[in-house]
C-alpha cells in the first residue's frame, strides 16, 4: 500500500458574491477532485487549534501529527531547518520579507503596506537586494549592533538569525495578514528588542526606496520591494521522528521552506524541484513526477503547492480559481492515471491546509474539507469537493488525527 498526501495551500475560502455566491473550489472545475471526493470520503477538519494563530506552520504541523500546541516554536525556526541553518539556543530565527510599502511622501510609519512579497519579486532579484542592504555600512553596522545575520532564500522569503535575542512581550504581526494597513498599527511592538527591529525596518526602507533595483521595477510597472519585515519569529525545536512514529517511510516535495523545514524536523526526505516557484506559474508536472518517484522507495509521499494561498494574499481571485483548477488537472489527473497502471493499491489525502479568504486576503481558522481516498472502495456520495458538500461528510475535531486516518490506525 502506497500513501499520498496532497496539499494545496489556501484553497478553502468563502462563498464570492462576485462568483453567484460560490466559492474558488465550487466555482472552479475540478473533475479529478470531484471524482475523489464521489469515490472516497468527505468530511472537514480543524487543522487551526482554537486559539492557535491561522497559518501554514499551525495547519502543517497539525496535518503531519504534531500538535502546534506543544511543538510550535515559531515559523521562522522551521524553515531555517530547511536550509540548514543553525539556531543556537537563546538565538532568535525571523521571516525577514521583502515588502512594499506605499510610495508616499509620509513618514515610514504612516505608510500603507501594499505587498508582503515585495510585488513577488523575483528570487535573484530579491537575493541582490538584501545582500546590497546588509552591505552598505550604515545598515551592516545597525544589523551587528542588533546581532542580526540575514540568509538569503532566493525568493523573497529570508530568514535573520539574532543571536540571543529577546521576543518576550514582542508582538509581532504576519504582513499577509495585513495588507492595505497604515504599518504604524502592525510594526513590532513592546520591549527594547521591539524598538531594535523597527529601526533595521525603518532604516531598510529608505535605503531600499531608491535602489535601483526597484527604480527599474517601477519603470516597468512593478511594485518595489522597498521594505523589510520581521515576522514569525521563533526558537529551534526537537520534532518526533516521523517513521518512527507512524511507521512509514516518506518524502516531502515542496515549494516553500516552511513545508520543507517540517520535513526536515520530521526525518522525511526532501525532494526539490527546478521551476517549483510557489506562485501561480510554477512546475507542477515536475513536482507531480517527483512524487510519484518517491513512492517507489518510500511508503508515503507529500506535495505541496502554494499557489492558491499566494494569489488570494495578492488579491487576484482568478488566478487562484485556476490554481486550483491546475492541481486538478497538472497533479491529481496525472496522478491517478500513474497511480491506476501501477496496479497497487494506494490512499490519498487531499486537503487545504487552512482557509485564505479572498475578502481579507489573509488566512482563516475555520475547518476546511478533506478528501480521503482508497483505490479499493468507491464509496459513490455523489459529492463534490467543496466546502459545502464536505459539510455532510465526517468531521474530524483536531488534525492531528489525519495521518492516523490516512495509514489507517484510527478510523473516522
Amino acid at each position: 500500500m502506497k500513501y499520498i498526501l496532497v496539499i494545496g495551500d489556501g484553497m478553502a475560502d468563502e462563498p464570492l458574491s462576485e462568483y453567484g455566491g460560490k466559492t474558488p473550489l465550487q466555482y472552479a472545475s475540478t473533475p479529478t477532485m470531484d471524482k475523489l471526493a464521489s469515490a472516497g470520503k468527505l468530511g472537514t477538519v480543524r487543522t487551526v487549534s482554537e486559539g492557535m494563530p491561522a497559518g501554514s506552520d499551525v495547519a502543517i504541523l497539525s496535518i503531519f501529527g504534531c500538535d502546534p500546541k506543544q511543538y510550535l516554536a515559531g515559523r521562522a525556526a522551521l524553515e531555517a531547518a530547511a536550509s540548514g541553518i543553525t539556531v543556537l539556543p537563546g538565538d532568535i530565527a525571523y521571516r525577514c520579507n521583502m515588502v512594499t510599502l506605499e510610495d508616499a511622501d509620509v513618514p515610514f510609519e504612516k505608510k500603507k503596506i501594499l505587498s508582503h512579497s515585495g510585488g513577488s519579486i523575483e528570487g535573484d532579484l530579491a537575493d541582490a537586494l538584501l545582500g546590497d542592504l546588509f552591505a552598505l555600512p550604515e545598515f551592516a553596522a545597525a544589523a551587528q549592533a542588533a546581532g542580526m545575520t540575514v540568509f538569503p532564500g532566493n525568493s523573497f522569503r529570508h530568514i535573520a538569525v539574532q543571536a540571543q535575542g529577546d521576543i518576550d512581550g514582542i508582538h509581532f504581526f504576519p504582513p499577509h495578514d495585513h495588507l492595505g494597513t497604515v504599518i504604524e498599527s502592525i510594526l513590532p511592538d513592546g520591549g527594547d528588542n521591539a524598538n531594535v527591529l523597527k529601526h533595521l525596518m525603518k532604516l531598510a526602507h529608505e535605503l531600499l526606496d531608491k535602489h535601483p533595483i526597484n527604480d527599474a521595477l517601477r519603470a516597468e510597472g512593478k511594485l518595489p520591494a522597498n521594505g523589510i519585515w520581521f515576522w514569525a519569529q521563533g526558537t529551534s525545536k526537537v520534532l518526533p521522528n516521523f517513521t518512527e512514529k507512524y511507521g512509514k517511510t516518506g518524502a516531502i516535495v515542496s515549494e516553500v521552506p516552511l513545508c520543507q523545514g517540517i520535513g526536515v524536523l520530521l526525518g522525511l526526505d526532501i525532494i526539490m524541484v527546478d521551476g517549483a516557484t510557489g506562485e501561480l506559474h510554477t512546475n507542477y508536472e515536475g513536482m507531480t513526477e517527483a512524487a510519484l518517484s518517491a513512492l517507489e522507495d518510500h511508503d508515503f509521499s507529500t506535495i505541496h503547492i502554494e499557489a492558491p494561498d499566494e494569489c488570494t494574499h495578492n488579491g487576484d481571485t482568478a488566478g487562484k480559481i485556476q490554481a486550483i483548477e491546475w492541481i486538478d488537472s497538472r497533479v491529481l489527473a496525472p496522478m491517478l492515471e500513474q497511480l491506476d497502471k501501477t496496479g497497487k493499491d494506494f490512499r490519498m489525502l487531499v486537503i487545504s491546509d487552512h482557509k485564505t479568504l479572498t475578502s481579507t486576503r489573509g488566512h482563516d481558522g475555520t475547518p476546511v474539507p478533506y478528501i480521503i481516498y482508497d483505490s479499493r472502495i468507491d464509496h459513490q456520495t455523489g459529492l463534490r469537493f467543496c466546502e459545502a458538500d464536505a459539510e455532510c461528510g465526517s468531521h474530524i475535531d483536531t488534525g492531528t488525527s489525519l495521518m492516523d486516518v490516512l495509514f489507517e490506525t484510527k478510523d473516522f
